[in-house]
């Protein structure tokens, strides 16, 4: 298939480049290297040390012989956009294009209208482009589990059945967002969800989860290819965040209580998934939602199983509990649907099986890289303007005292 990747220079998006050419597929990337700006913003840096997206695509060529086309420019430029996806033709487009952090759209307004502009704007462009140039091209949407929030019942995919006053209707199921960013992606499904039904588009919306590790096999083959590995408290999951820590020792850092329960999965998993969405396509007209992850754990889950991991590789560290600076509920039920994928062949990966080599072993070979400030939450869901990295070594200390901030 001729399938175009917005957002190819990011962390899902390279991994599925990679895969989907190796698979046989003819690709392109289309990117703006915006995410490569934000570290600089913010002052951080992935752990593994990421080649510049012209290195990485001559790296993957000498290896392989496979060409993977690039187109450099901004979704929400839709002059751009529609030239590109003239130029190409694709029969899938898998859209990874968008701001993907939760804190990071909760540091001010400007952070959180940038969030929902660049997210909102860049969907209903490919969405008019698609209509427009190639209205047969089947639309998979990196979707989120967040956007579901933690509601009291099962989380079903997508649809919910429900009687009311003796009728019975299938809704989309209810969407409890928990951050701008998150709302961003209730209005990108509404949005895509509008366009099949009136426009006759085809969609798969993946509403993942929470996505880990750095390996797969075509990442493996050079260090150049070496994918991103974020760990800071904007952008890096809680996961690789404890990965880190146990690497140098630091205690693992647990916000409140530990009893937020997310859905999980390996980033070979992700591309999996994702070329099942494109072998399988929605009918025209069609938007279906796909709960792609494998496993679920609580946080305090996560915490214990690094730690009983990281000792046996002879590395002791402590737990310890911090203030939650986000809005959420300290312990709730959780129990979401998650079969569609594995009906169409998937064969998930476990996290057990992934720890050493593909997370805590990545940590520890580039811990010189390590930097503990960035492990300390500065961005607070309470605040409408938070300031980011210009905070006191007292602040930290009262802050890692359990304080509030």
């Amino acid at each position: 298939m001729r399938i175009a990747v917005l957002g190819g220079d990011g962390y899902c998006g390279w991994a599925t480049a990679l895969y989907l050419v190796s698979k046989g597929h003819s690709v392109a990337i289309i990117d703006n290297f915006v995410r490569r700006q934000w570290d600089y913003e913010l002052g951080v840096q992935t752990l593994t040390p990421i080649r510049p997206l012209s290195e990485r695509l001559a790296a993957w060529h000498q290896l392989t012989g496979m060409a993977i086309e690039l187109f450099v420019g901004d979704v929400s430029d839709y002059d751009f956009l529609s030239s590109t996806i003239k130029t190409f033709q694709p029969e899938a487009v898998v859209h990874f294009a968008e701001q993907r952090s939760a804190p990071y759209s909760m540091i001010d307004r400007k952070h959180a209208i940038y969030t929902q502009t660049n997210n909102v704007v860049g969907t209903l462009n490919l969405l008019f482009a698609i209509r427009e140039l190639q209205p047969d091209c089947h639309i998979v949407k990196l979707g989120t589990m967040g956007e579901y929030g933690t509601p009291n019942i099962d989380i079903e995919e997508g649809f919910i059945t429900i009687e009311h006053n003796g009728r019975k209707d299938t809704l989309p199921f209810p969407k409890q967002p928990g951050s701008f960013y998150h709302l961003s992606k209730v209005h990108d499904s509404h949005n895509i969800m509008f366009t099949c039904k009136a426009w006759g588009l085809r969609a798969t919306d993946l509403n993942q989860g929470v996505v880990y590790g750095t390996v797969t096999e075509e990442v493996m083959m050079d260090e150049a290819l070496i994918n991103r590995f974020d760990y800071d408290d904007v952008f890096g999951t809680v996961l690789n965040r404890f990965c880190a820590q146990a690497a140098i020792g630091y205690p693992l850092t647990v916000y409140g209580q530990g009893g937020q329960t997310r859905g999980f999965l390996d980033i070979r998993d992700t591309v999996r998934c994702v070329e099942l969405a494109c072998l399988n396509p929605a009918k025209q007209g069609e938007f279906r939602v796909f709960n792609q992850f494998t496993e679920q754990f609580s946080v305090l889950d996560l915490a214990v199983t690094v730690q009983a991991v990281a000792g046996q590789m002879g590395i002791k560290v402590e737990i310890d509990h911090l203030p939650d600076p986000r809005v959420e509920a300290e312990s709730h039920y959780y129990n979401a649907r998650h079969s569609k994928l594995t009906d169409l062949g998937l064969k998930p990966h476990v996290l057990s099986d992934s720890l050493v080599d593909s997370l805590i072993g990545i940590a520890v070979r580039y811990r010189d890289r390590i930097d503990p400030s960035l492990f300390v939450p500065q961005i607070n869901w309470r605040s409408t303007q938070n300031e980011r990295r210009i905070v006191s070594e007292t602040s930290k200390q009262s802050y890692l005292a359990k304080d509030t901030v």
